[in-house]
């Protein structure tokens, strides 16, 4: 089975391809490094000559609410079209847990408009809800500091590591398509800005975490639950202390 993965070289991607191969499936990796552009549609449909499925774990490379509508829009769109001529049997798409809950943000918006032209198509389709992943908790950080402090509500959060995630993305594109929704989450809840102040501490870095219930996560505003599960998830086996340890010990030896 000929598996294409559009966004192959990137933090999920590069770990999807490598399980797939590693369990004897035909895996290609497409991205604009390999002379496919799903934006302008160059080589996607030599790319998936032969292809049974197609996963999709791309993502825009800027994130102005535009731009990143425009990005999730076009890429989505011209691939659909490419799979319904070439007959693909499975579209697999990576999003994130509590996207509809999210509207404000308009990151989530544009998810919000890649996930409806899927659930449209006529390609049969799973998507993967996936919680935040550990390694984007200092991009959290960033994008909520002001000066020497991060503004973070208290709310709860079930991360997980990207490993864990591409695990599942691999599972789920060689199964049958669920036309639905799998989330995926990690094995421990925390709060948001718990969690962020333990990963700001392990790293030394002498920001000041302060608990706020009105600031916002990417332009949304959260509940207490918006970042967790709806329902039964995946659950990944990487414990946040064990990632971070890791971490830890690669970036001091």
């Amino acid at each position: 089975m000929k598996i294409i993965v559009i966004g192959g070289t990137g933090l999920i991607g590069s770990k999807v391809v490598t399980k797939l191969r590693e369990a004897g499936f035909e895996a290609v990796a497409a991205s604009p490094n390999s002379g496919v552009n799903t934006i302008t549609g160059e080589g996607l449909a030599e790319a998936l000559k032969g292809a049974s499925v197609v996963v999709d774990v791309s993502n825009s490379p800027s994130f102005e609410d535009a731009a990143v509508l425009t990005f999730f829009e076009t890429s989505t769109r011209n691939l659909l079209a490419a799979e319904a001529a070439e007959g693909v049997q499975h579209h697999v798409a990576l999003s994130v847990v509590g996207t509809q809950r999210m509207a404000g943000s308009g990151y989530m918006r544009a998810k919000i408009a890649q996930e409806r032209l899927i659930e449209e198509s006529s390609i049969p389709y799973s998507i993967v809800h996936a919680t935040q992943f550990f390694e984007f908790m200092k991009g959290i950080a960033d994008g909520a500091t002001d000066g020497d402090t991060v503004r973070l509500a208290s709310v709860l959060i079930q991360p997980v590591a990207a490993e864990d995630v591409a695990t599942a993305v691999t599972k789920v594109a060689v199964g049958a398509p669920v036309n639905g929704i799998v989330e995926v989450a990690g094995p421990e809840q925390f709060r948001l800005d718990e969690i962020v102040h333990r990963y700001l501490g392990a790293r030394d870095d002498p920001r000041l975490v302060i608990a706020d219930s009105r600031a916002r996560y990417y332009g949304a505003q959260l509940e207490e639950r918006t970042l967790v599960p709806e329902g039964k998830a995946t659950i990944g086996e990487t414990r946040f202390e064990d990632w971070l340890s890791r971490q830890f010990v690669s970036t001091t030896t």
